[in-house]
């Protein structure tokens, strides 16, 4: 289900990874895989799964912690010996970019991110995992720490045999532009903020 197509050393401000770009079959997206260290076949991986946000990873927005924590989570892998960062391009909790700036819009007039999506007729949060299952599963592991505040990225993954024996919270620090935002993840959502 899963495709190589190329691999490289990645030597970045956080440490030395090797990226690997991977493609699931029958999907259009490719998909980034930083490596740390030799995790083949290691049981309690630290593994990081991100999904790409344009606005907060690449500019800089203000309206989201998703850089902080993508930050955060290059920081603690590189103090590691091993683990993994799966990045998902899935735009927007897996409703798009041009659907994520139409909910912006809807959230300047008042709505949460979670009401602004409903109001769009799309998911509250559309993302999937499997990519992740199969990039595990690629580099035989089966055992992994987590470093999320989503409880549905833990309940994928369990139910896809994959077992988390151990989460490491990326709490962001709360900026006036983001903490309605992180209220919502919070109390609509199950974030553990």
């Amino acid at each position: 289900m899963l495709t190589l197509y190329s691999k490289a050393k990645l030597p970045t401000r956080f440490g030395d990874f090797t990226i690997y770009a991977f493609k699931m079959n029958g999907e259009k997206e490719e998909h980034a895989v930083l490596v740390r260290g030799d995790v083949t076949g290691r049981s309690n991986v630290p593994v990081r799964i991100h999904s790409e946000c344009l606005t907060g990873d690449v500019f800089g927005s203000k309206r989201c912690d998703c850089r902080s924590q993508l930050e955060k989570s290059l920081e603690i892998l590189g103090q590691k010996d091993y683990g993994i960062l799966i990045y998902l391009r899935q735009e927007g909790r897996g409703i798009g970019l041009h659907n994520k700036i139409k909910a912006y819009s809807l959230q300047e007039q008042g709505l949460d991110t979670v009401e602004a999506n409903l109001a769009l007729g799309l998911p509250v949060d559309g993302r999937d995992y499997s990519f992740a299952v199969e990039v595990l599963k690629y580099f035989n592991i089966d055992k992994i720490i987590l470093m999320s505040n989503n409880p549905q990225k833990f309940d994928f993954l369990e139910n896809n045999g994959i077992e988390v024996v151990d989460r490491i919270p990326l709490i962001t620090t709360p900026t006036p532009e983001d903490q309605f935002y992180l209220e919502t993840k919070k109390n609509k959502m199950g974030h553990q903020l």
